[in-house]
């Protein structure tokens, strides 16, 4: 495989220091790995949100033998490791810069789509009775500088118009009777939209109803080759076996390879988000503080921070900013978080945070994600690059690929904006080289 980031980021101990991983205990583990050949009609590659969902929507059709492949095992990339946010997003362009490219009806087909992807998983929990420690009721964004607050608004417009919900703008003196008190913000709008949850639990709540409904899930089997046979198939060549299929669905994302297919290559960029999660605190020590709210929020920065007081009265804190995968970068970040969690969260700078990771978001030149066909090749499809709102966005696009492989109508005319080409980043493989410099320019404007 050709990957850009260093190896650090893909090896298993990227996973050791997650907190979710503390929260299960997969019972249907362990899974079989791939060995001799394996012939099916549908093959998914990856068992993530949009794996899994693409493999359950199959099932659910009687599609035929689907086959789900994982290099590691289920939910152990991005989707077993982000912060659990179930919400609208997926896009990193602002909505006038999509409504200028791509027109005001794609637009709100795109926005129906946000909607119905928190709509469908809050139908998968219910259907298939998945535990998922959900709560919060929508979600905040909080104001960290002064200007921001005027933009709250146009957003609060934004959601009446196309989304069609009301949302509740709070003032500076209001935030702490709202239980989100803390020095660094100066206002906050609540959305409706969405909830909270452990995405370990999800994902492997997804992966026991595709197995309940016949898909076959493999792991420890990393795809090393993607090839054609002379009748069309698909041939997915693994260390110990070869699956061929006759329709493929890729959708391994972030951590995704140059040249499985060479069609990839400089097609998506990931980038990496790091969490830290505390104790269990006391009720005294959440008072303290005077954050007692359980909305998930997130604030106004380009290089955001996200964060939410867990069920459990554990606090889960991330943000953006790394850009390697070393020892020194890795050590750097850690110290970068935690500085940050204690200016935002003072009364708490005593309360330890035993759990730090890391893991990759997946960015497209587009700044929108892609669901669609793989290049030209016929009976092939991948979905990626959520910016970072995969949990619902990944699990919708997941279904929008079960439709175009069974040719099944969506619920939701998929937007164009989806499915347009996937344009290349520049410097090819070298192209993490962008990121220091944007992240310092993001940073001069988060001060500005």
């Amino acid at each position: 495989m050709k990957r850009i980031y260093e190896a650090a980021a893909y090896a298993s101990s990227s996973d050791d220091g997650c907190y979710w991983r503390t929260t299960i205990d997969d019972a249907r583990a362990p899974y079989p790995h791939v060995e001799d050949e394996i012939t099916c009609d549908f093959v998914v590659v990856g068992a993530g949100f949009t794996g899994l969902s693409a493999a359950l929507h199959l099932a659910e059709r009687d599609a035929g033998r689907i086959v789900v492949l994982d290099a590691k095992t289920p939910g152990w990339g991005a989707s077993g490791r982000n912060g659990g946010f179930a919400c609208i997003g997926g896009e990193k362009s602002s909505t006038r810069a999509l409504r200028k490219r791509y027109g005001q009806e794609d637009v709100a087909l795109y926005h129906q789509s946000q909607r119905a992807s928190i709509d469908l998983v809050a139908e998968l929990i219910e259907k298939h009775g998945i535990i998922a420690d959900t709560h919060s009721n929508g979600e905040t964004l909080l104001a960290h500088r002064p200007k921001d607050v005027a933009g709250f608004q146009d957003y609060a417009d934004l959601l009446q118009a196309d989304f069609g919900v009301k949302a509740q703008i709070i003032r500076r003196d209001e935030l702490a009777e709202h239980g989100m008190n803390s020095p660094r913000f100066h206002g906050a709008i609540t959305s409706p939209l969405g909830f909270a949850l452990n995405p370990r639990k999800y994902v492997l709540g997804l992966a026991h109803a595709a197995l309940d409904a016949g898909v076959e899930i493999y792991t420890q089997s990393p795809t090393t080759k993607i090839g054609r046979s002379n009748t069309g198939d698909h041939l997915i060549t693994c260390p110990k076996g070869l699956v061929r299929a006759k329709t493929l669905l890729l959708a391994t994302n972030g951590y995704s390879s140059e040249n499985i297919p060479d069609w990839f290559a400089a097609r998506y960029l990931p980038v990496q988000s790091n969490i830290i999660v505390t104790r269990e605190m006391s009720e005294s020590e959440i008072e303290a503080q005077g954050w007692t709210s359980d909305q998930m929020s997130y604030d106004t920065r380009n290089l955001l921070h996200y964060f939410r007081l867990m069920p459990n009265r554990r606090f889960l804190f991330g943000m953006r900013g790394s850009t390697r995968t070393t020892q020194t970068s890795t050590a750097k970040m850690k110290r970068d978080i935690r500085r940050d969690f204690e200016a935002m969260f003072p009364e708490w700078s005593a309360v330890e945070t035993p759990h730090f990771w890391a893991g990759l978001v997946c960015l497209s030149r587009n700044l929108t994600p892609y669901a669609g066909p793989i290049a030209d090749w016929p009976n092939a499809y991948t979905a990626l690059a959520y910016h970072g709102n995969g949990v619902a966005m990944g699990t919708y696009a997941g279904s929008l690929l079960a439709d175009m492989a069974t040719g099944t109508k969506s619920r939701i005319r998929i937007p164009g904006l989806m499915q347009a080409p996937l344009r290349k980043f520049p410097l090819g493989r070298w192209r993490r080289a962008i990121l220091p410099p944007a992240y310092s320019w993001y940073a001069l404007m988060d001060r500005g």
